[in-house]
């Protein structure tokens, strides 16, 4: 986090209705803002916060800045630099316009896109659409073109008509699937994927060099309507999408006559309107909307959490749903539908809620599967791709090892994953899936960003395949672990509040067996590989130097072990948490699908016990 600069002797601030806090810094930062923010809702919660003297608060919201994650910038709506405001939105943008100018020189011609989701709160007078609209405003002060959205849209439709329209960068403003309170800023570079090192780090700098609003100009949201230079490219977008997206469909005989009945919850969200044109695009009747979730709502009202992949917990009025009218399938994109949950109906009683891996091994066998169907001759295969994260199942690893395709792992984040295309498609190779864990699924290479619209209807096209052979999602997942090997999972955390002890946890892994020595067993189980993307280590390379980028902002370690299990600790960019990500990766015809299951959970529990020591630390465990 950046601190806050002493600027001016605290000499202004009695203009602004407030009073010294007596901490010269603090009131700095408060002067800062009240002269800054023009929005009388974050104004009024900061003088209210002088008032009372909530210090520690004006500190923490006035004394540090947000930085970009894994998703760009994200944090709580309201008053402060640390938060998503209409202040700190035109700053960002500020900041955007400047690196953009250095960066291109034809920036004043190609423009930026902007997208926003459904989100909002009334306490800071923020919504989505508002802070989209501010940095639309801020770009047009400049003589900037904007294609703004006039609606609420899919995160995917920004990268894709950042691509479609050659502009120079796309922003979104939305949180996903966080808790309602959240919002973000999500930053798309040229080729489409969210922007990654150094382009985020370029962008920090530029916005703190010009923190104070250029002109009355950029808190003008009339200029999206009266200026020449903004134009709504909604229409032209989502007809252009819908047409390609039509690439991905193999079946549409079999669509159009499918038995099956599909239940569609968007959370709240935006995605009701476009999965139900996804569906008519591949020749489906449309999926049954849950009607509480399918329209937008900002304090996501009938779900604890707006995130679909927490399971049937959250699942619960789809489920309801799916009973009463006898659908099998359900699928639930999260709130800026660039996410997808799945649930099968069981052929005895209950549901089969997938995993973000076990989808990933149902899609990725998908879409090779039609993939080769196109292309009979195997020569074809050398220039075919799969790309998951590290932290995700290594299945695509062993499809790729045993139908002769290639496949790469990239760090945690998707932006990783779009770079990664972008370069892949410039050497002439073709991605035809890529995923992360968290249910994040891309289906050929329409835009280089997850996208829960076009997962959703491929998933429902596969259905009604495998449902015309006679099989379900589910039996098709257990095929593909009998051809391929079962491929077992479970993520687990730690919660740490103190983060020296983190420090300590990650110095003493680095340092089990004396110094700049790894362990070598975790549960009596011989380790035969470890790689540290914080230091750039990786003992499986004969020049031990990691081909993952070195991410020294954050601990990610991984350990190959001789059984077949593979282990990740990682800590969480955005919570007080240390993750652990582990995998049981069996050669076809090993074992019944339990015992590994079982050896999985005993591995996993030595992983905590014997490197984080959870009671020593005063960790607190959790499971996924």
């Amino acid at each position: 986090m950046l601190q806050c600069q002493l600027g001016r002797p605290l000499s202004a601030m009695g203009d602004h209705g407030a009073t010294s806090t007596g901490d010269p810094q603090l009131d700095e930062a408060v002067r800062r803002w009240l002269s800054w923010d023009k929005n009388r809702w974050t104004r009024a919660q900061v003088e209210s916060m002088v008032a009372t003297g909530r210090l520690n608060d004006l500190r923490t919201r006035l004394c540090s800045r947000m930085s970009f994650g894994t998703a760009g910038l994200r944090a709580p709506m309201g008053a402060g630099f640390n938060r998503i405001n209409d202040l700190t939105v035109i700053q960002s943008t500020q900041g955007l316009h400047s690196y953009l100018c250095r960066c291109f020189a034809d920036f004043s011609s190609r423009g930026v896109v902007v997208g926003f989701d459904t989100r909002g709160q009334e306490d800071s007078g923020c919504s989505s659409q508002r802070l989209a609209t501010l940095t639309a405003a801020v770009m047009l002060s400049r003589d900037v073109p904007v294609h703004l959205f006039s609606t609420f849209v899919p995160t995917p439709f920004v990268p894709y008509a950042v691509k479609k329209l050659g502009a120079a960068a796309g922003v979104m403003i939305t949180a996903s699937h966080n808790p309602k309170e959240d919002n973000g800023y999500k930053v798309y570079w040229c080729n489409g994927a969210q922007i990654s090192s150094p382009h985020d780090q370029e962008i920090l700098q530029s916005i703190e060099e010009q923190l104070e609003p250029w002109s009355a100009s950029c808190w003008e949201e009339e200029l999206v309507e009266s200026c020449s230079l903004r134009t709504d490219p909604l229409t032209q977008i989502n007809s252009c999408y819908m047409d390609e997206l039509t690439s991905l469909c193999f079946h549409r005989d079999l669509n159009s006559s499918c038995p099956l009945k599909f239940v569609h919850s968007s959370f709240h969200g935006v995605g009701h309107v476009f999965v139900q044109q996804a569906f008519y695009a591949f020749g489906f009747a449309p999926p049954i909307p849950v009607p509480e979730q399918k329209d937008p709502d900002p304090n996501f009202s009938s779900v604890r959490c707006p995130n679909p992949e927490e399971g049937e917990s959250v699942l619960e009025l789809s489920l309801l749903l799916a009973e009463r009218e006898n659908a099998r399938i359900i699928l639930a994109t999260d709130p800026d539908a660039d996410r997808l949950a799945v649930a099968e109906k069981s052929d005895g009683c209950g549901w089969k809620v997938f995993t973000g891996n076990e989808l990933a091994a149902l899609l990725g066998w998908w879409m090779f599967f039609n993939w080769k169907e196109a292309h009979p001759d195997p020569a074809d295969t050398q220039k075919v791709y799969m790309l998951a994260t590290t932290v995700s199942s290594k299945i695509l690893q062993t499809f790729a090892r045993i139908e002769g395709f290639h496949f790469e792992e990239t760090l945690p984040g998707f932006k990783w994953i779009g770079n990664r295309i972008h370069k892949l498609s410039e050497m002439g190779n073709n991605v035809i899936f890529a995923f992360e864990e968290s249910i994040g699924f891309l289906c050929g290479g329409l835009v280089p960003e997850k996208d829960g619209v076009s997962s959703a209807v491929v998933v429902a096209e596969m259905a009604a395949y495998l449902h015309n052979k006679n099989l379900s999602l589910n039996q098709q997942l257990l095929n593909i672990y009998q051809t391929y090997g079962h491929h077992v999972s479970q993520t687990s955390y730690v919660v740490c509040d103190d983060p020296p002890t983190i420090q300590t946890i990650f110095c003493r892994i680095r340092n089990f067996d004396g110094k700049a020595s790894y362990p070598k067993t975790c549960g009596g189980v011989r380790i035969v590989h470890v790689r540290d993307v914080t230091t750039g280590y990786d003992s499986s390379r004969p020049d031990r130097r990691s081909v993952l980028p070195v991410t020294r902002s954050s601990h990610m370690i991984t350990f190959t072990l001789q059984n077949g299990v593979v282990a990740t600790l990682r800590t969480s960019g955005t919570e007080p948490k240390i993750k652990c990500y582990t995998e049981y990766c069996a050669a076809p015809g090993t074992s019944e699908a339990s015992c590994l299951e079982a050896e999985l959970r005993r591995i996993t529990a030595a992983l905590l016990d014997e490197f984080l020591e959870p009671e020593r630390n005063n960790l607190i465990r959790r499971c996924v």
